[in-house]
């Protein structure tokens, strides 16, 4: 089972130092999902939440691992922060691991394929506050990544389809509009992340492309603290090679197993408020892959998604959940998660 390595959200723009001193700034979540066809993953995550003054927002720092039933293990650890006032916020992972894929119709071509991924990559992102709820940053990635075949067979697929992983580092520019007032539980505002990663031979990797992403999200409380929340997501790539185009963004589907030049995804979810420290979520979605001849006008190139889920807080000033959710995609696609934080 593919696994998803990114650092849990942790800030909130109401805590504070004297906030948090009311509970333990300790954070240890078991992480779980499931997925008929991929398999058990059983992990856990551990993180510290430290303020650095006043004004700036929580930080976290934190370790995780996961291993999967089909025998893949994958791990990283990270850092998010928040400093000067939250002027400046800075991010960092490091990971990697060995990931077993067993596919029953890779990429929509109606060939099983089983595959072995082993994946290292480390990253960072720092933003600075240019004025009000406006940042721009610069972010940096290397990844290396192999893709292989556990039979001769599955290998000679994979090179038929022009799938062998890549070794890339790349570089890029960050533009960033945050007005949530929360980043965790948000019952309010609206984020657009629009960033690029230009990956260059002479920084590390094997061939130069471009990958350009704009993240669009938005939060609205109604009735007795729900709140409406809706995404749009895109992800776009030029000169990039099979391995590296964009998958289906929704829970319920595989990382990897369906791919595109291009990828646009439009996500809602409604967030229900049925204790003090208990929500309950019910979404839709449908992602498009697209370019290369692919149109979003045909039905084949879509992929809808419905879920439904409960969350509990664990830490109220941070507005941290653990989120227990099923997900089903088209066809055999489904999943269950329990995860740290809301979809989205």
């Amino acid at each position: 089972m593919a696994a998803m390595l990114s650092p849990p959200v942790a800030l909130s723009e109401d805590a504070t130092p004297e906030k948090a001193g009311t509970q333990s700034p300790w954070l240890l979540l078991p992480i779980f999902s499931s997925n008929p066809k991929l398999g058990t993953s059983l992990g856990a995550l551990g993180a510290y939440i430290h303020y650095f003054d006043e004004e700036s927002q929580a930080s976290m720092f934190g370790v995780t691992a996961q291993y999967t039933s089909t025998g893949s293990t994958v791990g990283g650890a990270f850092a998010k922060t928040s400093f000067g006032a939250d002027r400046h916020r800075l991010i960092a992972f490091v990971g990697g691991g060995r990931i077993k894929n067993d596919y029953e119709d890779f990429l929509g071509t109606g060939i099983p394929l089983k595959t072995e991924d082993n994946l290292s990559a480390v990253a960072t992102r720092y933003l600075y506050r240019v004025k009000n709820d406006w940042f721009v940053g610069l972010q940096g990635l290397y990844t290396n990544y192999l893709i292989v075949g556990q039979t001769a067979l599955d290998d000679q697929i994979l090179n038929a389809l022009g799938l062998t992983g890549f070794r890339s580092g790349g570089g890029g520019a960050v533009l960033m509009h945050d007005s949530r007032d929360n980043d965790n539980s948000p019952t309010k505002g609206w984020v657009m992340n629009l960033n690029n990663i230009a990956y260059r031979e002479w920084l590390g990797g094997s061939q130069d492309f471009d990958v350009y992403r704009l993240d669009l999200k938005g939060y609205r409380e109604h009735g007795k603290g729900n709140v409406f929340a809706v995404r749009q997501n895109n992800q776009w790539t030029a000169g990039a090679p099979p391995s590296a185009y964009p998958p289906v963004s929704l829970r319920g589907y595989k990382s990897g197993q369906y791919l595109g030049k291009y990828m646009s995804s439009f996500e809602v979810e409604e967030r229900f408020r049925i204790a003090q420290r208990w929500t309950a979520t019910v979404y839709a979605g449908v992602a498009c892959l697209y370019g290369s001849g692919k149109k979003c006008t045909e039905s084949a190139n879509l992929y809808p998604a419905l879920g439904a889920g409960i969350q509990y807080v664990l830490k109220p000033e941070e507005g941290m959940v653990a989120n227990l959710e099923y997900a089903k995609g088209e066809g055999d696609n489904s999943g269950i998660y329990l995860k740290l934080g809301y979809g989205f």
